[in-house]
């Protein structure tokens, strides 16, 4: 990481990193999930489910997000804990880091996004905050849905969220941008990271493509000087040791989705 990208994570609250994994790498982390995906739920962890009765068919239902694939496959364990990550996370946080959270998004064509909302208001890291590694697996624009910042918000508290659209977002929280403060997009190339506070202000809007999936992979981190966080983050050294925290209020997995059956 150059000075210049750490300057901008400290002045913006993010910064990316392009090509830190390659071309290869990204097409075994695709087969992987494919193959997965192919393999049928894993409760607790990819779920997908039958669409409402009557309703219109919701790509979400045949590929929602995977939580904590690192506890179910060794080639996601493997990422969450790569080196080339722990080299970057420990210099933004200035010290040891820990693993709290793997996920995988396939956002297929057609799919909903997550409206803008703060990472650490779900995982409730205290004292401080996470930090995400978020590894492009497509090439990401607007068209198909790729991440929107809002730059500087790292610098303010977590904001208590409205209710999103349900018909633009599978999560419930909403966090408007600040007065004087807009969302620019962040375009990806497969195998480029963004990394970012979390306290930023973040999400995506729906895929507008007809043929486009928007995968992506996503950690979080934490400080090892981190007391508290969620129940549901069980943190990891980057070795792949368990480190229990004790366990913070007011926590719970990354986004509220709505209720699978209710109107959209």
């Amino acid at each position: 990481m150059t000075e210049a990208e750490f300057g901008r994570y400290r002045k913006e609250g993010f910064t990316v990193l392009r090509g830190l994994f390659g071309h290869a790498e990204i097409d075994r982390l695709r087969e992987r999930f494919t193959a997965l995906h192919a393999a049928g739920p894993v409760p607790g962890h990819f779920e997908p489910r039958p669409a409402a009765p009557g309703g219109a068919a919701d790509p979400l239902h045949a590929y929602p997000r995977v939580m904590q694939p690192h506890e179910i496959d060794a080639t996601s364990l493997g990422v969450l804990l790569d080196t080339r990550l722990r080299t970057v996370l420990e210099t933004l946080l200035g010290e040891e880091v820990l693993a709290a959270q793997s996920m995988f998004y396939f956002k297929p064509p057609g799919a909903r996004g997550q409206a803008l909302h703060q990472d650490n208001f779900y995982l409730r890291v205290e004292p401080g905050t996470c930090v995400a590694a978020w590894i492009a697996c497509d090439a990401i624009d607007r068209d198909n849905g790729g991440l929107e910042v809002v730059p500087g918000t790292h610098r303010m508290d977590l904001f208590c969220p409205e209710e999103a659209d349900r018909r633009v977002s599978f999560a419930r929280e909403f966090v408007p941008p600040p007065p004087g403060l807009a969302a620019v997009p962040v375009d990806m190339a497969p195998g480029d990271v963004l990394f970012f506070n979390g306290s930023l202000v973040h999400g995506s809007g729906p895929n507008h493509t007809a043929d486009r999936f928007r995968r992506s992979f996503i950690g979080h981190y934490v400080g090892r000087s981190a007391e508290r966080v969620g129940s549901y983050y069980r943190t990891l050294s980057m070795s792949g040791a368990r480190v229990p925290l004790p366990e913070s209020e007011g926590a719970g997995p990354c986004g509220t989705e709505f209720a699978p059956h209710g109107p959209h």
